[in-house]
């Protein structure tokens, strides 16, 4: 596709912010009709059932490795313009990140994807969640915090030639595994008797991802200027549009700054018109204190992992980024064992004597 036309009107950080919002857009409409939240799906899965939010995370997961696996053999996306793939990554970052994100996001009930999704919607809780993750992100990644995430960030570093998957699995496996996924997502969702719009908007989460991997790809090839090859993430961009807002006279356009109010707008377009938009607060059932602490764990632990459960794990693992693999595997785990320790018991029927 041509983009020589937006760039020309609109320059490159013009094109890339417009690509954002739009592919922002697309994501939030989706998500907020779907339901997309890897928090259910782990919940599900940890608690022996593959039921309909695990359906919902595996269209999603495999249209995103299969769409974004299908721009390698056509030369649109090249491994050594994706920074998950050609730069020194963090194997105990994946792993410690990944653990504290994924208690976060049980304890937040909800990852950075969701809180802002669920935000547009009138969710209060989220919306004060996301700002608390955003802050301790920002201080993960430039504040006091830094120090922390460096050294241990430090303690397991893996070259380029390690976290590129595609270079140890067979030729075109990347595809298949797509295509396997899929297989066995459909097959899910039919059994749990998903509705044909739940299995397409699910699936457009993840072709999100894949197109925005294609759109800042081909700006990139085709621009003059030095373009970013990024997808759908949400830690960095987030924190990048607040800081804008708060220290800057005027925002620096880029693609993260069109994603995220891209993201809120479709997810509020889409409660709007489904009646699904209701204010919502901290009550004794959902306290504070609880989503504090969750924010705080997501925000490091995002900024430790190299991103959140769509940044990281889906973004980073439909380009076969190894890395990214380990910290969406520890974000489940992490999931796992803290609602084994804090939700589950809770959830159980009160056996009558």
């Amino acid at each position: 596709m041509d983009l020589n036309w937006l760039i020309a009107n609109f320059g490159d950080a013009g094109s890339a912010t417009i690509g954002g919002g739009t592919v922002g857009l697309l994501f939030g409409i989706a998500a907020q009709r779907s339901q997309f939240c890897l928090r259910s799906a782990t919940i599900e899965f940890w608690g022996g059932s593959l039921g309909p939010r695990t359906a919902v995370w595996l269209l999603a997961f495999g249209a995103a490795l299969l769409g974004v696996q299908l721009l390698f053999p056509f030369n649109i996306l090249d491994a050594s313009s994706v920074r998950q793939l050609s730069t020194t990554g963090s194997l105990s970052g994946a792993v410690i990140g990944g653990l504290m994100f994924g208690a976060g996001m049980i304890l937040a009930r909800g990852c950075a994807s969701r809180l802002l999704v669920l935000s547009a919607t009138g969710n209060l809780r989220a919306l004060v969640t996301g700002l608390i993750l955003t802050v301790v992100a920002q201080a993960s990644l430039r504040g006091i915090l830094s120090p922390a995430r460096l050294e241990l960030a430090s303690l397991w570093l893996v070259g380029p030639e390690s976290r590129n998957l595609i270079d140890h699995i067979p030729h075109n496996g990347g595809i298949a595994a797509g295509l396997a996924i899929l297989v066995v997502a459909v097959g899910l969702a039919v059994n749990r008797k998903l509705s044909i719009s739940t299995v397409v908007t699910s699936t457009l989460v993840g072709t999100a991802v894949a197109a925005g991997w294609w759109f800042t790809a081909t700006l990139a090839n085709q621009s003059f200027e030095i373009v970013p090859v990024q997808s759908v993430s949400f830690t960095g961009p987030s924190v990048d549009t607040l800081m804008a807002l708060v220290n800057q006279p005027s925002l620096p356009l880029s693609f993260g700054l069109g994603l995220v109010p891209g993201v809120f707008a479709g997810s509020f377009i889409a409660s709007w018109l489904s009646g699904d938009f209701r204010i919502q607060t901290f009550n004794d059932q959902s306290p504070m204190p609880r989503y504090m602490l969750g924010a705080g764990l997501m925000g490091f632990g995002s900024m430790l992992a190299g991103g959140c459960a769509v940044g990281a794990g889906m973004t980073g693992g439909a380009v076969l980024a190894m890395t990214a693999w380990v910290a969406l595997v520890c974000m489940w785990i992490g999931a796992g064992i803290t609602d084994l320790l804090v939700d589950r018991n809770l959830r159980q029927p009160a056996v009558s004597r």
